[in-house]
């Protein structure tokens, strides 16, 4: 590709600050709990187009700082000079010098086009330019790195530099919903917290200053080990008490109960100034604290609590209702001076899970299929590491913020799966290298996001699928074919393509790739119009593997030109709770009747009576259930 465009947005941490860093002091004492922390990014960030370019480059319209241009060989030992002199193109270099270290890469020009983002506030202005870096390379040189990947090249490259950054500023990798990290040592993981109502936030500059370098300090010296009765409350604050009042919030935000998460904020500030703020004189923070106490404010909010490190930067309000932000905005900047900014958080027809059907046998690929099962088969994953298919599929789905995964599978199988996704000796693991390693962390992770439903007859897809209609348990949910892979041509994984266009759509959309006719009857076929040419179809009617012949006549899609094209099944779907419907309808009367159960009749009667949509993914597909798309998917998928 030739150019790209980014933004990636700051990050706003709701509860848990400095339990990132806190928590990695576990490796060294495992008596220090997990740091835990609830993020979200915020509609304030960074804006830019990338390319390729000979060099590394960053320029702007004087958006960035007092120099609008700068640029270096892709060198890693120049790079990393400019990095650890500490003025803002250091956190640029870091990223460039940690990637150009890691990966076989050219160089990129990044042009800053807009930042609104505040600097210096506890917005993790300095983590959103890393990750914008860590993602120009990633798309550019298709680097395969997911969400997390991207955050960490982010993170080591801030670490070149003279920053010491936490763990959770990269969050703003993540976009705009509330993520949950847990922060085990060098581990952390995350998931994304459904929302259960409606949250109207609003954050403001204070106009002053905070020394953020000096309070970690201050904070640090009680690591690793708490010698003294102040110790011991900086580790209780960022370790159990804040765990307990994180775990709560996370409660309260999936029950949509503002007025409980309000009441947190402002235990949760109680508490830091309680413990924490004796450790050093820069949490005083007078103005901060002036402002929680302003009685004005407290009609229009739930609670609120400081931002980042606690100084005197940012604030943050949980407002009633989204009159009431806007009259505390009006207050806060017309009579307090503040700079302002709202932020929110409300469900959506979110896609949070996903099911793969995956009881067939494979009898095409027989006889490997009698020793593996077919969603077992290795394929070398862009990464360069062999994987099994499954997976490949599974890890794409978490990267897209799926957070429950459903595989039907015939009950005799159980054990294989159980097999895969249990750990592995102590002795084994030992003897694995530090990237085998990283992949069982990865499959212990994975294991605890997958449910399985038992499809103990053999009556058809359609009846795998509507097996899973109490795990949808009325949401939308994405499914997959259990033998396709799918590759991004953009970035942007296939799975969060789709879930991103329902969300703009809200109706069941089958995602579709264009097929030439002497290959029609190995697929599904769709027929409709364009909405947006080449992208977006209204579908008129779904027929499964039609003959070349049938589908000349009546399934062509005419492009701009009138040329007929067509268009089959890509492999990905989203379903809610009509296509449900229309299968329990079919279950019920294929008990009378002899046959399998397809999914293509439901979806074609959803077609014609409540609206069926086709997305063309910027990507491809590989089925690999037959041993000629297999060996097409073992050489070119990576």
């Amino acid at each position: 590709m030739d150019s790209i465009s980014l933004f990636v947005s700051g990050r706003l941490c709701l509860f848990g600050e400095h339990s990132d860093w806190a928590g990695m002091y576990r490796s060294v004492n495992a008596d220090i709990e997990k740091g835990l922390a609830i993020v979200t990014g915020i509609e304030q960030g960074t804006y830019a187009i990338a390319q390729k370019a000979g060099r590394f480059i960053m320029c702007s319209g004087g958006e960035l700082s007092t120099d609008e241009h700068w640029e270096c060989e892709m060198d890693s030992e120049k790079l990393l000079e400019t990095a650890q002199n500490g003025e803002f193109f250091s956190y640029v270099a870091g990223v460039a010098s940690y990637i150009n270290d890691h990966y076989s890469v050219g160089g990129v020009k990044i042009t800053i086009i807009k930042r609104d983002l505040p600097i210096g506030r506890g917005l993790s202005s300095s983590a959103a330019i890393c990750v914008l870096v860590a993602r120009a390379f990633n798309r550019l040189y298709d680097l395969g790195l997911s969400t997390e990947g991207e955050m960490f090249a982010a993170f080591k490259g801030e670490l070149r530099t003279p920053s010491r950054c936490g763990r959770l500023d990269q969050a703003c990798a993540y976009g705009i919903k509330p993520v949950l990290m847990e922060f085990d040592g060098s581990e952390v993981n995350s998931r994304e917290i459904h929302l259960g109502g409606t949250f109207h936030w609003v954050v403001a500059n204070l106009m002053s200053s905070k020394d953020t370098i000096k309070i970690l300090g201050d904070l640090n010296r009680s690591f690793p080990f708490a010698e003294n009765e102040l110790d011991r409350k900086v580790h209780e604050a960022l370790g159990k008490d804040n765990r307990q009042i994180v775990l709560e919030a996370v409660r309260m935000i999936e029950e949509g109960n503002a007025e409980k998460l309000g009441e947190l904020m402002l235990r949760a500030q109680r508490n830091f100034d309680e413990k924490l703020l004796p450790a050093s004189e820069e949490l005083k923070a007078p103005i901060l604290h002036s402002i929680l106490k302003d009685p004005m404010i407290t009609k229009w909010t739930y609670g609120a609590k400081g931002v980042g490190s606690n100084g005197d930067g940012m604030v943050q309000f949980l407002a009633k209702s989204e009159e009431d932000a806007w009259q505390l905005q009006e207050y806060l900047q017309n009579e307090k001076g503040f700079q302002t900014f709202t932020l929110t958080l409300k469900p959506s027809q979110g896609v949070r899970r996903a099911v793969i059907p995956i009881a067939g046998f494979g009898l095409r690929l027989f006889p490997a299929t009698k020793c593996i099962k077919k969603c077992f088969m290795p394929v070398p994953d862009r990464d360069g590491i062999i994987k099994p298919a499954l997976m490949i599929m599974l890890e794409q789905l978490v990267d897209a913020g799926i957070e429950e995964i459903a595989l039907v599978i015939g009950r005799d199988d159980l054990s294989f799966f159980e097999s895969f996704f249990g750990p592995v000796s102590e002795d084994i693991y030992r003897s694995l290298p530090q990237g085998s390693r990283d992949c069982e962390r990865t499959i212990q992770r994975l294991r605890g996001k997958i449910s399985y439903i038992f499809q103990d007859e053999r009556k058809g897809f359609g009846h795998a699928v509507w097996l899973a209609r109490e795990f949808a348990n009325e949401e939308p949910v994405l499914l997959l074919l259990g033998d396709f892979l799918y590759r991004s041509d953009n970035g942007v994984n296939c799975c969060r393509q789709v879930i991103d266009a329902f969300s703009g759509i809200g109706k069941p959309i089958v995602a579709i790739a264009e097929t030439p006719l002497d290959r029609v009857s190995n697929y599904g076929i769709l027929h409709g119009e364009w909405s947006e040419e080449g992208k977006i179809m209204t579908v008129d009617s779904m027929v499964e593997k039609p003959d070349p012949e049938y589908a000349s006549e009546c399934l062509g899609v005419p492009d701009s030109s009138g040329k007929d094209k067509y268009y089959s099944t890509f492999g990905q779907y989203i379903l809610t709770s009509d296509v449900f419907a229309e299968l329990d309808s079919e279950i019920k009367q294929h008990d009378a009747e002899e046959g399998e159960v397809g999914l293509t009749a439901a979806l074609d009667r959803i077609a014609k009576d409540k609206g069926l949509t086709g997305f063309v993914p910027d990507g491809r597909s590989y089925d690999f259930g037959n041993p000629e798309e297999y060996r097409n998917a073992f050489a070119n998928y990576s």
